[in-house]
């Protein structure tokens, strides 16, 4: 409390001295002071000009500005109008008279001396300091004005302690809607929170992203300008240039000249001008003096619509103006109430009394008059704004009814305090003229935005409306087809630092404005989401997509599966091995005790054939999608069965060799070779090391299914992880080794009876083995794709097809088409030509 006492007696210090300058005799004037049970206080800037320097604590005399305000003399009469119309209405405010207190705001010191003149009691003119400041109760109950930001927000500051409303016809700073700060504050012009939201969405419908943002010094201008450019860098638009107007500016000079060079170098084709319209006029002289042209123009609502800025002469050449505009209201009998003033007092500029330039609200040395030919025009922007003021005091007519309780048909006439009358202006609703009339918590008022456009096209400068903006939220609604662009053929302007990338190609920013770019397509397997242009995404695992894409796709699933045509081949391939094995082991069967069937091995045929038909099985786990026992055994049983049969081979092999060739030489080791069942054993052994080598491999290196994504950008193949395993190449390596051992064997037997030489049949399939495996890893090594899997089955069909035929199809051969081949008599002549030809050699 000790602050604020503090601050309001040196308040009252500040009056007292004022007064004893430079009053000494008071004296009302009756068009700035009505008599009445309730008083209001008005603000209203009837002189404007620039402010000189000022080197004594005086207040300034208003027409020492010398130049009248036509548009803040509209507003004056507004609130005039207003009272009248109440004080003769016998609804709102029944047998209660409304009274005003009205001053000439010219200046900032003028503001100050006018709100603590109305803040002071009735009779001694001072501020009176007591502790509970709900009872203090001022000459005004309510105060209307002011016209800008600045003065709104010292005239709020000082209401604030006491409670008084202010409510603001043309104070659209966002930072008055704090009501910490200042509680009393009403206003009837939108915040420039929504004015703000609108500039953006108009900029972003036209796909303008790289602008130019011009302010003026002040709150109005330097806060809007500040927003502006936060909530526009949110939306990815850029500011080329930004500069600010200062107080002190004047048309040609270093400043401004330096303002517009700038300007030109930024390169944006749009300019927002977020400016008080002293200043957007300083401006616009230079833009025309500089002569800088076809841009397109955004204007802030304070000069949008003013005759003061599109009079600037040479202003119809800078291009395209837009700009927003509180909406378009008219006070009924406003022109005819201004007529009538002008009339009632026909007399020059006169002295006004003695005294009265201190002691009267208006703070001159002489009277302005006005004749009915020579009043000020009453334009669209003047009477706009008019018709907030004339709002406010309807509002707070209506404060005071619902206070004194007027609506039983007479008021109570109970004494008001300011805080009293400011809660129910809070809760105000009610209609003016079509119009709904009530405040936001904030103080804000329920209102909305023209969008409005220059048009040069009739014999004097007008505007058009072309859209509206309502909140909340902000939605904007253009009719683009009313705005006549500056351009050829009627085109919009662009106003872009770099033009849009082809799809697919993200922006790589160049500089310091993500506006300015180059674009590079994105890579393959990335795609550009629209909602981050600067940075391409990669797919989804189960997903693909070429250079330069805006999208992913899915990837294709392949394996081979069991309806494709070259599954049916080899389903048919593999299906016809099994059923010649299976004849065959019948075949052998049925002539086991013939010669070729026991000289081929006898009873061990029917483990080679056995063998040869579990790695004929192993084929089926090869189509279809892969599952985990289709990858246990698919490779595991072709190797383990391949073993078996090469075994057999090989020991029948070394067995002829060992008993046509070293029978004799080495009877010892052939009679323990025969007497261990060597070839069984051989076979047994052989069969558990590759049986061990398998188990070891599926428990190490356990193939399972597996879906590969790097192989092909687009396709997902599943397989088996057995191709690359450790366990894989030992089984294969192993089989190649019994291979190896096979042939050599074979090889040794070519010289063997005939009908015991398998060394040719049996080398041509061994080579045939090798030559399909050969095969198989060269295309695996190139070739990586959907069909490597029915490659692979090749190579193992082609395996056991070249170990059966080479094997038990020359015996077949015999058996079936030769059977006198198949006879005691021709194997012993085989065997005794053998013997002959061993004994001439």
């Amino acid at each position: 409390m000790l602050p604020c006492i503090a601050h309001l007696a040196g308040l009252q210090l500040f009056i007292s001295c004022c007064r004893a300058f430079a009053c000494h005799s008071t004296e009302s004037s009756p068009d700035f002071s009505l008599p009445g049970d309730y008083l209001l206080g008005g603000l209203f800037p009837l002189h404007s000009g620039c402010l000189q320097v000022r080197h004594r604590p005086e207040v300034t005399l208003c027409d020492r500005l010398g130049t009248f305000n036509d548009h803040g003399y509209h507003l004056f009469q507004a609130m005039r109008l207003g009272v009248e119309e109440i004080n003769n209405s016998t609804a709102l405010l029944p047998n209660v008279t409304l009274g005003y207190e009205l001053y000439d705001v010219c200046s900032d010191s003028a503001n100050v001396y006018a709100t603590l003149r109305m803040l002071s009691l009735q009779g001694p003119h001072h501020i009176k300091l007591q502790g509970d400041l709900l009872q203090y109760s001022p000459k005004v109950l309510a105060v209307i004005g002011t016209d800008n930001t600045n003065q709104a927000a010292t005239t709020a500051a000082l209401l604030s302690p006491f409670l008084v409303p202010l409510i603001s016809y043309a104070a659209s700073s966002t930072t008055l809607s704090m009501k910490q700060q200042y509680p009393s504050f009403l206003r009837t012009i939108p915040s420039d929170k929504y004015q703000v939201e609108t500039m953006v969405l108009l900029l972003q419908r036209f796909g303008w992203t790289w602008i130019s943002l011009i302010g003026s010094s002040g709150d109005y201008g330097q806060l809007g300008v500040q927003a502006l450019e936060d909530q526009a860098t949110v939306q990815g638009i850029c500011i080329a240039f930004k500069d600010i107007v200062p107080f002190s500016a004047r048309v040609g000079d270093e400043r401004m000249q330096g303002m517009m060079h700038h300007l030109v170098q930024a390169r944006a084709t749009v300019v927002v001008v977020f400016s008080s319209r002293p200043l957007a006029r300083v401006f616009f002289e230079s833009v025309v003096l500089a002569n800088v042209t076809g841009k397109v123009w955004i204007a802030s609502e304070d000069w949008a619509i003013s005759t003061y800025i599109s009079g600037v002469p040479g202003i119809r050449r800078i291009g395209t103006v837009l700009g927003v505009a509180i909406q378009q209201r008219t006070i009924p009998g406003l022109k005819a109430f201004e007529e009538a003033y002008a009339s009632a007092d026909k007399g020059a500029p006169r002295p006004c009394p003695k005294g009265s330039w201190c002691s009267s609200n208006q703070l001159c040395r002489e009277c302005q008059a006005f004749t009915a030919h020579g009043m000020p025009k009453l334009t669209a922007f003047s009477m706009s704004a008019a018709y907030n003021a004339y709002q406010a005091v309807y509002a707070v007519a209506h404060g005071l009814h619902q206070l004194l309780g007027c609506a039983s048909g007479a008021c109570s006439r109970d004494q008001v305090y300011p805080w009293q009358l400011l809660e129910q202006i809070q809760k105000v609703n009610f209609l003016l003229h079509g119009d709904t009339v009530m405040f936001h918590d904030n103080g804000n008022p329920f209102s909305s935005y023209n969008i409005i456009a220059w048009d040069w096209n009739g014999p004097k400068w007008t505007f058009t409306v072309v859209g509206s903006s309502t909140w909340s939220p902000v939605q904007l609604d253009i009719n683009e087809t009313k705005i006549q662009w500056h351009g050829k053929d009627n085109q919009v302007p662009k106003s872009v630092c770099s033009s849009d990338c082809l799809e697919g190609h993200q922006r790589v920013v160049m500089g310091f404005h993500h506006c300015c770019f180059k674009c590079v397509p994105c890579e393959a397997g990335t795609f550009l989401n629209t909602s981050d242009l600067y940075r391409c995404q990669p797919c989804g695992k189960e997903e693909w997509a070429p250079n330069g894409s805006q999208t992913c796709f899915p990837r294709t699933v392949v394996f081979l599966a069991w309806h494709e045509y070259t599954s049916w081949v080899l389903l048919a391939a593999n299906t016809l091995l099994l059923l010649l094995l299976l004849g065959t082991a019948g075949l052998f069967a049925w002539h086991l005790d013939t010669p070729v069937v026991r000289s081929a091995g006898g009873q061990l045929c029917f483990l080679m054939l056995g063998s040869l038909a579990a790695g004929s099985g192993s084929l089926y786990g090869f189509f279809g999608e892969p599952t985990w026992p289709a990858c246990l055994l698919r490779q595991a049983l072709f190797a383990l069965g391949f073993t078996i049969f090469l075994s057999c081979v090989t020991v029948r092999s070394f067995q002829l060799v060992i008993i046509f060739k070293f029978s004799t030489k080495v009877p010892t080791f052939y009679h323990a070779w025969v007497q261990n069942h060597g070839a069984s054993l051989f076979v047994m052994i052989s069969s558990v090391a590759q049986l061990l080598i398998c188990l070891t491999w599926l428990v190490v290196w356990t193939p399972l299914p597996t879906r590969e994504y790097q192989r092909f950008p687009q396709l997902v193949v599943l397989e088996c992880t057995e191709a690359n395993s450790l366990g894989f190449i030992l089984a294969f390596l192993y089989n190649g080794l019994l291979s190896v051992s096979a042939f050599a064997c074979s090889y040794l037997g070519k010289d063997l009876p005939e009908n015991y030489n398998e060394a040719k049949c049996v080398t041509f399939s061994l080579l045939f083995n090798f030559v399909s495996w050969i095969a198989f890893f060269t295309t695996a090594s190139v070739y990586d794709g959907k069909y490597l899997p029915a490659v692979n089955m090749l190579a193992v069909l082609s395996s056991l097809s070249s170990g059966f035929g080479g094997y038990f199809l020359p015996k077949c051969y015999v058996i079936l088409c030769r059977p006198d081949l198949n006879s005691t008599e021709h194997f012993q002549a085989s065997i005794q030509d053998y013997t002959r030809r061993r004994s001439s050699t």
